[in-house]
């Protein structure tokens, strides 16, 4: 259990890595957004490629920091029982969600659009539109990575549950642990 603990430790750092230097992107999104919101209704102007930008670098964020979400657990969740909640329990929720629901998921993402990304490389696709981002194989390319970082997080989370439930760890959650909220 400790080498499985130690490749979930491993992987969450890497992920973690990931979300802090993606987490940048939300002030572009921002930034680039404003400009585009300021050069349409002060000057009668626009660009599509930095129209286009806020798109991909918006799905850029979100796709690769979709992981680290999860890690922290930030992501959407109905509350309303899971809170109040023991460890234990919580534990073997979250391990039947990554075992039935995330895992499946994260499969078919990958099998449904490893081609789509494919052949967006082959035929050297270009912009959406006239005047836009040329980089539409990189933004496909996103999809299936995606769904490799979340299920790679769903293994993780996965060792961590199976960990409080053979009594290895406190929680499954290891941010709880240095904030206290455990």
């Amino acid at each position: 259990m400790r080498l499985l603990l130690r490749a979930a430790d491993a992987h969450d750092a890497l992920s973690s890595h990931l979300a802090q230097g993606v987490k940048w992107l939300a002030l572009v999104v921002v930034l680039v957004q404003f400009i585009v919101v300021v050069l349409r209704y002060a000057y009668g102007s626009s660009f599509v490629w930095m129209q286009e930008s806020v798109i991909y670098v918006h799905a850029t964020l979100f796709m690769l920091a979709i992981g680290y979400t999860w890690l922290v657990d930030q992501h959407v969740r109905v509350d309303i029982y899971y809170a109040g909640w023991s460890v234990r329990r919580q534990a073997v929720l979250d391990l039947a969600c990554v075992v039935l629901a995330a895992l499946p998921f994260c499969a078919l993402v990958v099998w449904a659009s490893y081609d789509y990304a494919a052949r967006s490389w082959i035929q050297n696709e270009g912009p959406m539109a006239v005047g836009g981002v040329p980089f539409v194989p990189a933004l496909k390319s996103l999809i299936p990575l995606m769904g490799l970082l979340l299920g790679l997080q769903a293994v993780s989370l996965g060792i961590r549950c199976v960990a409080v439930l053979t009594g290895a760890a406190s929680t499954h959650f290891p941010h709880r642990q240095r904030q206290g909220d455990a």
